[in-house]
Protein backbone atom coordinates (compact mmCIF):
# COMPACT_ATOMS: atom_id res chain seq x y z
CA UNK A 1 0.00 0.00 0.00
CA UNK A 2 1.33 3.26 -1.14
CA UNK A 3 -1.08 5.89 -0.04
CA UNK A 4 -0.92 7.06 3.69
CA UNK A 5 -3.31 8.97 5.30
CA UNK A 6 -3.15 11.03 8.49
CA UNK A 7 -6.29 12.21 10.46
CA UNK A 8 -5.65 14.72 13.07
CA UNK A 9 -8.18 14.68 15.93
CA UNK A 10 -8.90 16.31 19.07
CA UNK A 11 -10.98 14.64 22.57
CA UNK A 12 -14.34 16.02 22.91
CA UNK A 13 -16.49 15.78 26.35
CA UNK A 14 -20.13 16.65 25.43
CA UNK A 15 -22.50 14.41 23.87
CA UNK A 16 -25.83 14.83 22.45
CA UNK A 17 -27.36 16.04 19.50
CA UNK A 18 -26.44 19.81 20.81
CA UNK A 19 -22.92 19.39 21.45
CA UNK A 20 -22.78 17.84 18.13
CA UNK A 21 -24.19 20.94 16.59
CA UNK A 22 -22.42 23.06 18.42
CA UNK A 23 -19.08 21.57 17.32
CA UNK A 24 -20.41 21.38 13.83
CA UNK A 25 -20.50 25.03 13.64
CA UNK A 26 -16.81 24.98 14.79
CA UNK A 27 -15.59 23.13 11.39
CA UNK A 28 -15.52 20.00 13.40
CA UNK A 29 -17.02 16.65 12.91
CA UNK A 30 -17.89 14.68 15.78
CA UNK A 31 -17.02 11.22 15.61
CA UNK A 32 -15.78 7.96 17.67
CA UNK A 33 -12.86 5.61 17.43
CA UNK A 34 -13.33 1.90 19.20
CA UNK A 35 -12.12 -1.72 19.15
CA UNK A 36 -8.69 -3.44 20.14
CA UNK A 37 -10.57 -4.02 23.86
CA UNK A 38 -10.36 -0.49 24.50
CA UNK A 39 -12.87 1.49 26.06
CA UNK A 40 -14.72 3.99 23.42
CA UNK A 41 -13.19 7.56 23.03
CA UNK A 42 -15.34 10.79 21.67
CA UNK A 43 -13.05 12.62 19.18
CA UNK A 44 -13.84 15.66 16.69
CA UNK A 45 -12.32 16.03 13.41
CA UNK A 46 -11.66 18.85 10.63
CA UNK A 47 -14.47 18.69 8.32
CA UNK A 48 -12.42 20.35 5.63
CA UNK A 49 -9.88 17.45 6.08
CA UNK A 50 -11.90 14.81 6.31
CA UNK A 51 -13.36 15.44 2.62
CA UNK A 52 -9.60 16.27 1.22
CA UNK A 53 -9.15 12.67 3.12
CA UNK A 54 -12.42 11.12 0.77
CA UNK A 55 -11.38 12.52 -2.81
CA UNK A 56 -9.35 9.29 -2.45
CA UNK A 57 -11.11 6.04 -3.01
CA UNK A 58 -8.51 4.57 -1.27
CA UNK A 59 -9.87 6.36 2.12
CA UNK A 60 -12.27 4.41 2.46
CA UNK A 61 -10.36 0.85 2.35
CA UNK A 62 -6.70 1.42 3.91
CA UNK A 63 -5.69 1.51 7.42
CA UNK A 64 -5.46 4.94 8.41
CA UNK A 65 -2.87 6.90 11.12
CA UNK A 66 -5.23 8.69 13.50
CA UNK A 67 -3.36 11.56 15.49
CA UNK A 68 -4.66 12.17 18.89
CA UNK A 69 -2.14 14.19 20.83
CA UNK A 70 0.82 12.53 20.73
CA UNK A 71 -0.91 9.22 20.02
CA UNK A 72 -0.70 7.90 16.50
CA UNK A 73 -3.14 4.76 16.44
CA UNK A 74 -3.92 2.56 13.23
CA UNK A 75 -7.47 2.55 12.37
CA UNK A 76 -10.26 2.04 9.52
CA UNK A 77 -12.76 4.13 8.51
CA UNK A 78 -15.90 1.87 9.63
CA UNK A 79 -18.88 3.91 9.21
CA UNK A 80 -19.81 7.57 7.87
CA UNK A 81 -23.02 9.54 8.63
CA UNK A 82 -24.06 12.31 5.58
CA UNK A 83 -26.35 14.95 5.22
CA UNK A 84 -29.46 13.59 3.54
CA UNK A 85 -29.57 16.87 1.28
CA UNK A 86 -26.51 19.20 1.52
CA UNK A 87 -22.44 18.02 1.21
CA UNK A 88 -21.63 18.04 5.24
CA UNK A 89 -20.17 15.12 6.95
CA UNK A 90 -22.56 14.32 10.21
CA UNK A 91 -20.60 11.69 12.03
CA UNK A 92 -17.67 9.39 11.73
CA UNK A 93 -16.99 5.96 13.36
CA UNK A 94 -13.14 4.93 12.98
CA UNK A 95 -12.21 1.31 14.60
CA UNK A 96 -8.70 0.72 15.92
CA UNK A 97 -6.82 -1.95 14.43
CA UNK A 98 -4.63 -4.92 15.99
CA UNK A 99 -2.04 -6.56 13.58
CA UNK A 100 -3.14 -9.99 14.65
CA UNK A 101 -6.65 -9.63 14.33
CA UNK A 102 -8.37 -9.74 10.81
CA UNK A 103 -10.80 -7.03 9.53
CA UNK A 104 -13.89 -7.72 8.42
CA UNK A 105 -14.49 -4.69 5.14
CA UNK A 106 -16.39 -3.63 2.39
CA UNK A 107 -13.25 -2.64 -0.71
CA UNK A 108 -13.98 -1.71 -4.03
CA UNK A 109 -13.76 -4.07 -7.13
CA UNK A 110 -11.85 -2.54 -10.15
CA UNK A 111 -12.43 -3.83 -13.43
CA UNK A 112 -9.56 -4.14 -15.40
CA UNK A 113 -9.20 -3.94 -19.70
CA UNK A 114 -12.35 -3.35 -20.52
CA UNK A 115 -11.81 -1.48 -23.67
CA UNK A 116 -9.56 -4.20 -24.94
CA UNK A 117 -12.00 -7.06 -23.58
CA UNK A 118 -12.57 -9.05 -26.57
CA UNK A 119 -16.01 -9.32 -26.13
CA UNK A 120 -16.20 -5.20 -25.71
CA UNK A 121 -14.03 -4.65 -29.03
CA UNK A 122 -16.68 -7.22 -31.08
CA UNK A 123 -19.64 -5.00 -30.16
CA UNK A 124 -20.62 -5.92 -26.64
CA UNK A 125 -20.89 -4.24 -23.40
CA UNK A 126 -19.37 -4.77 -19.98
CA UNK A 127 -22.12 -4.72 -17.47
CA UNK A 128 -21.26 -4.43 -14.07
CA UNK A 129 -23.64 -6.68 -11.70
CA UNK A 130 -21.39 -5.79 -8.38
CA UNK A 131 -18.82 -2.60 -7.25
CA UNK A 132 -17.73 -3.82 -4.08
CA UNK A 133 -17.12 -7.00 -1.78
CA UNK A 134 -16.63 -7.64 1.77
CA UNK A 135 -13.17 -9.44 2.54
CA UNK A 136 -11.76 -10.26 5.85
CA UNK A 137 -7.95 -10.59 6.27
CA UNK A 138 -5.49 -9.17 8.32
CA UNK A 139 -4.44 -5.19 8.47
CA UNK A 140 -1.59 -5.50 6.70
CA UNK A 141 -3.36 -7.53 3.67
CA UNK A 142 -5.93 -5.11 3.78
CA UNK A 143 -6.26 -4.02 -0.27
CA UNK A 144 -7.38 -0.91 -1.82
CA UNK A 145 -9.41 -2.85 -4.55
CA UNK A 146 -10.45 -6.42 -5.88
CA UNK A 147 -8.98 -6.48 -9.21
CA UNK A 148 -11.23 -8.32 -11.77
CA UNK A 149 -9.52 -8.51 -15.56
CA UNK A 150 -11.90 -8.85 -18.56
CA UNK A 151 -9.60 -8.77 -21.65
CA UNK A 152 -10.29 -12.53 -22.22
CA UNK A 153 -13.88 -12.07 -21.31
CA UNK A 154 -16.10 -12.75 -24.38
CA UNK A 155 -19.83 -12.08 -25.28
CA UNK A 156 -21.81 -14.26 -23.32
CA UNK A 157 -18.94 -14.86 -20.25
CA UNK A 158 -19.68 -14.40 -16.76
CA UNK A 159 -17.44 -14.07 -13.77
CA UNK A 160 -19.01 -14.91 -10.42
CA UNK A 161 -18.18 -13.37 -7.00
CA UNK A 162 -16.61 -17.20 -6.14
CA UNK A 163 -14.57 -16.76 -9.10
CA UNK A 164 -12.82 -13.40 -8.25
CA UNK A 165 -8.90 -13.83 -7.52
CA UNK A 166 -8.46 -12.77 -3.74
CA UNK A 167 -5.02 -11.11 -2.76
CA UNK A 168 -2.57 -13.77 -0.63
CA UNK A 169 -4.28 -13.15 2.68
CA UNK A 170 -7.51 -12.21 1.36
CA UNK A 171 -10.81 -14.50 1.80
CA UNK A 172 -14.34 -13.22 1.31
CA UNK A 173 -16.14 -12.39 4.13
CA UNK A 174 -18.89 -14.93 3.53
CA UNK A 175 -19.98 -16.96 0.79
CA UNK A 176 -23.35 -16.10 -0.38
CA UNK A 177 -26.53 -18.39 -0.51
CA UNK A 178 -26.58 -17.56 -4.28
CA UNK A 179 -23.22 -17.11 -6.58
CA UNK A 180 -23.96 -13.59 -7.44
CA UNK A 181 -22.38 -12.64 -10.61
CA UNK A 182 -19.57 -10.17 -10.64
CA UNK A 183 -19.75 -8.82 -14.19
CA UNK A 184 -21.45 -10.19 -17.79
CA UNK A 185 -20.74 -9.24 -21.35
CA UNK A 186 -23.69 -8.64 -23.25
CA UNK A 187 -24.01 -8.32 -26.60
CA UNK A 188 -24.77 -5.53 -28.62
CA UNK A 189 -27.74 -3.93 -27.80
CA UNK A 190 -30.58 -4.50 -31.09
CA UNK A 191 -27.79 -7.24 -32.32
CA UNK A 192 -27.66 -10.74 -32.33
CA UNK A 193 -25.31 -12.13 -29.91
CA UNK A 194 -25.10 -15.66 -32.16
CA UNK A 195 -24.13 -12.93 -34.98
CA UNK A 196 -21.50 -11.75 -33.18
CA UNK A 197 -20.13 -15.14 -32.13
CA UNK A 198 -19.92 -16.14 -35.28
CA UNK A 199 -18.18 -12.95 -36.59
CA UNK A 200 -15.53 -13.51 -33.93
Amino acid sequence: MSVSFNVIAQPRVDAGKGASRRLRRTGLVPAIVYGAHLDPEMIAVSHNELLKHLEHEAFYSHVLDLTLGETVTKVVLKDMQRHPAKPFILHVDFMRVSQDEKLRMVVPIHFLNEEKCKGVKIGGQASHKITEVEIMCLPADLPEFIAVDLIDMEIGDLIHLSELTMPAGVTLAHQPDSDEPVVVIHGARGGSDDAEGDAA
